[in-house]
């Protein structure tokens, strides 16, 4: 399931309040200036800064 365009361009990394980067093929959010990403599970993000994994791909 995807996030709407619209609602990702206002979504933003709580950690950092920077932007974040859609991974369709991962389902996942990913904020390059922190090096994590942020799950999406049933088509919800969960944007929980105790909720983040370390990107370990970049």
């Amino acid at each position: 399931m995807s996030i709407s365009k619209e609602l990702l361009e206002i979504l933003a990394c709580p950690k950092c309040k920077g932007d974040v980067i859609l991974d369709e093929e991962k389902d996942r959010l990913i904020c390059k200036n922190c090096k994590i990403y942020y799950e999406i599970k049933d088509g919800i993000p969960i944007m929980l800064i105790e909720e983040a994994k370390p990107l370990e791909d970049l």
